[in-house]
C-alpha cells in the first residue's frame, strides 16, 4: 500500500514504524517478546498506584456522598475484566506498550458508548476517560520529557506521527530514527524546515497515516517520490538499504557537525545542551555541545532506587558529568521537585519537619524548587556538599530554579558558604563556583535587575516562564493551545531580563522548548541573546540555521517583531523571513 504526501526532505529509507499520537500524548510501539512481562508489570504498577489514588480521594470526598459515587464507579471500573486484562491480553497479543494497549482498550469501550441510546450511560464515556487518563499517568512516571518517551527506541525505525512539532522533532535520537512521516504539515512547516536541515527524508501532509500504520509494520519513507510505502517487497527494501548506506555521514560531516556555531557575519553563538541523564553526555558531545548548560539533578531523586540519593552517589554522579565535558562547563540545577514528588520519596525515610496533610495544604503547585530545597536544608546541604567537592574536577556552575525573591537567592547562597566552609574545615580544597538562578517565574523576571546583583549568571527558563505568564497550564488540554512562546509579553519579558543582566555584566542563556524551534532561535538571536542549552538532537540543525543568516538582519526582524501586537502577526513575520531563508538554501517552498 502507498500512502501519498508532501516530501519534504529528499532521500529514501526503510525500518520498523514506530506511531507517536501527540494529541493523546500517546506513543505507539513494538517491543520485543522478552519485553513483554516488564510491560505487565507497568500495567499492574499503574493499576495498583491508581487504586491507591482513587481510595484516598474517596476518602477525602466521603463526605459528600454523591461525589464519593462517582470514584466508586471507577474503583469498580479498575477491577472490570474488560479494561486492564484486555489491556494485557493486547500487550502480550500485539507485543505492543501498554501506553498504546490502555488507549486501544478505550477507544473500544468509546465505539460501545457511543451506540448506547440512554443519555446518562453515554455520558459515563467521561468517567471511563478520566480513569484511562489517570492510568496513562501513572505509566509516565518519571518521564518528564517526549525524549523520554523515545529513549527506547530500536535502531533503524521510522516515526509516524499525527503532528510533529520542531521541539519534539529535537528531542528524537536521528541515530535510530531513519526518516518521518506525519498526517499535519506542508513544505513550509517548521518540522519540514527542520527535517531538511537534519537531512533526514521525511513526507507530510498524509491525513491519516498514524490511524492506518501499525507499531512495528516495516514502512518505506520516501521523501523524493513523495510517498509513504507499507509492507514493501523485498526489491523495494533492497532500494532504500541502498539509498541510505548512500548517505552514511562522512568524515567532513563530522568535523562540521563538532564545529562552534556562528552567524553568517561571524557572531559566535554558544550552543550548550540539556541532559536529564549522565549517560546523555555522549550524545552531547557528540552533538558538538560547548557544555552543558542544564543538567537536571532532580533525576537522582525521581529514578526507581527505593533510597534517596547520599552526599557520595550525588558527588560521585557530579564528577564523572564534569570530567566527561572537561573542558566544558556544567550547569547543575539544583533539585527542582515538587512537595508530591518529594513527599513520595521521603516515605520510607521522613524528615523534619512533618509533612503538611494533602488536604490542609492551599495549593499543590506552589512549593517547589528553591522554595522547597530550603524548607529541607539537610537534603539540600548534602547536594551543595557533593557539588563543592566535585567542583575540583572541571568547570561548574550552580544554578537555583523556581526562584522569586531575593530574599531566597540570599538564604541559598548563604547556605552554600556554610557548606563551603564545612568542606575547608575538614580540610578539602573548595574552588569558587559560580551560582547563578534560572528565570522562569514573572516575579522573576520583573525583579532581574535587583536579582543580577546576587547572582553570577542568569538561565531563562522558558517552558515555565511562558506557562506562568500566560497563566496556561500545558498538560490541561482545555487552555493548551493558547501556550504561546511567541505572545508579545513573553518576548518582552526575555528582553527585559537580558538587558538586566546585560546591565551588571554578567552571562544570560536561554534554555526550553524555544531554543530547539529554528524559527524561534533566529528570532531569540535578534532579541540579543548569544548563550542557548537544547536538547542534544537540536544543536547540528541550530548550527546549520545560523550559518544562514545575518545577526544584523535578525536584529532587525527583532525589532519588527516587537511593534506587532499579535501571535497570528508575528508568525507570519517569522514565516516569511523562514521562507527567505529555505529560498536562500535552495529549497523551492
Amino acid at each position: 500500500m502507498r500512502l501519498k504526501g508532501i516530501g519534504v526532505s529528499p532521500g529514501v529509507v526503510a525500518g520498523r514504524a514506530v506511531v507517536l499520537i501527540q494529541r493523546a500524548h500517546v506513543l505507539r510501539y513494538q517491543i520485543a517478546p522478552h519485553r513483554v512481562e516488564q510491560e505487565l508489570r507497568r500495567l499492574e504498577d499503574s493499576r495498583v498506584r491508581s487504586r491507591e489514588q482513587l481510595v484516598d480521594i474517596r476518602t477525602r470526598v466521603a463526605a459528600r456522598p454523591e461525589l464519593a459515587l462517582l470514584f466508586d464507579a471507577q474503583l469498580l471500573m479498575l477491577d472490570d475484566p474488560m479494561l486492564l486484562p484486555r489491556a494485557a491480553d493486547i500487550v502480550r497479543r500485539q507485543r505492543v506498550n501498554a501506553e498504546w494497549a490502555v488507549q486501544q482498550v478505550f477507544q473500544e469501550f468509546s465505539v460501545v458508548f457511543d451506540e448506547v441510546a440512554d443519555p446518562y450511560l453515554r455520558e459515563r464515556k467521561g468517567d471511563v476517560a478520566d480513569l484511562v487518563g489517570r492510568l496513562r499517568m501513572n505509566l509516565r512516571q518519571g518521564v518528564e520529557t517526549p525524549r523520554d518517551l523515545l529513549r527506547d527506541l530500536e535502531e533503524a525505525s521510522v516515526l509516524i506521527a499525527d503532528e510533529l512539532t520542531p521541539s519534539i522533532a529535537a528531542q528524537v535520537d536521528w541515530t535510530k530514527v531513519r526518516g518521518f512521516a506525519t498526517d499535519a504539515g506542508s513544505r513550509t512547516y517548521h518540522t519540514a524546515i527542520l527535517a531538511r536541515s537534519l537531512d533526514v527524508p521525511a513526507v507530510v501532509g498524509l491525513h491519516h497515516a498514524s490511524r492506518r500504520v501499525q507499531a512495528g509494520q516495516i514502512v518505506i519513507i520516501d521523501g523524493t517520490a513523495n510517498e509513504v510505502v507499507l509492507d514493501p517487497t523485498p526489491e523495494e527494501l533492497a532500494r532504500a538499504e541502498r539509498c541510505a548506506e548512500d548517505r552514511r555521514p562522512s568524515a567532513a560531516g563530522d568535523a562540521e557537525r563538532r564545529r562552534p556555531a556562528s552567524t553568517a557575519d561571524g557572531v559566535h553563538i554558544r550552543l550548550d545542551a540539556n541532559i536529564e541523564f549522565p549517560d546523555d553526555l555522549a550524545a552531547a558531545r557528540y552533538a558538538g555541545a560547548e557544555g552543558i548548560g542544564l543538567y537536571r539533578s532532580e533525576f537522582l531523586l525521581t529514578s526507581g532506587t527505593d533510597e534517596l540519593p547520599d552526599e557520595e552517589r550525588q558527588y560521585e554522579t557530579y564528577r564523572r558529568l564534569l570530567e566527561g565535558m572537561a573542558p566544558g562547563p556544567v550547569t547543575v540545577r539544583t533539585f527542582d521537585v515538587d512537595e508530591d514528588q518529594l513527599a513520595s520519596r521521603l516515605m520510607r525515610r521522613p524528615l523534619a519537619p512533618v509533612w503538611e496533610p494533602y488536604e490542609d495544604r492551599g495549593s499543590h503547585q506552589g512549593l517547589r524548587g528553591l522554595r522547597l530545597s530550603l524548607t529541607r536544608p539537610e537534603l539540600f546541604k548534602a547536594q551543595l556538599r557533593a557539588l563543592l567537592r566535585a567542583a575540583r574536577h572541571g568547570e561548574l556552575r550552580i544554578m537555583f530554579p523556581f526562584v522569586s525573591s531575593v530574599e531566597q537567592v540570599r538564604k541559598a547562597r548563604a547556605m552554600v558558604a556554610d557548606v563551603a566552609a564545612e568542606l575547608i574545615a575538614r580540610g578539602e580544597a573548595v574552588p569558587r563556583v559560580p551560582v547563578g538562578v534560572m528565570i522562569e517565574i514573572p516575579a522573576a523576571a520583573y525583579t532581574a535587575d535587583l536579582l543580577a546583583r546576587e547572582v553570577d549568571f542568569f538561565t531563562i527558563g522558558t517552558n515555565d516562564l511562558i506557562q506562568y505568564c500566560l497563566a496556561i497550564d500545558r498538560a490541561d488540554a482545555r487552555v493548551s493551545r493558547l501556550y504561546e512562546p511567541l505572545h508579545p509579553a513573553v518576548l518582552r519579558m526575555i528582553v527585559m531580563v537580558r538587558r538586566a543582566a546585560r546591565r551588571r555584566r554578567i552571562p544570560v542563556s536561554l534554555c526550553g522548548e524555544m531554543a530547539s524551534d529554528p524559527a524561534l532561535l533566529t528570532l531569540l538571536v535578534g532579541l540579543g541573546l548569544v548563550e542557548f542549552s537544547m536538547t542534544p538532537g537540536a544543536i547540528p540543525v541550530a548550527k546549520q540555521v545560523l550559518a544562514d543568516v545575518r545577526e544584523d538582519e535578525l536584529r532587525a526582524l527583532a525589532r519588527r517583531v516587537l511593534g506587532l501586537g499579535t501571535v497570528d502577526d508575528i508568525e507570519r513575520e517569522l514565516q516569511t523571513a523562514l521562507g527567505r531563508l529555505t529560498l536562500n538554501k535552495g529549497v523551492t517552498p
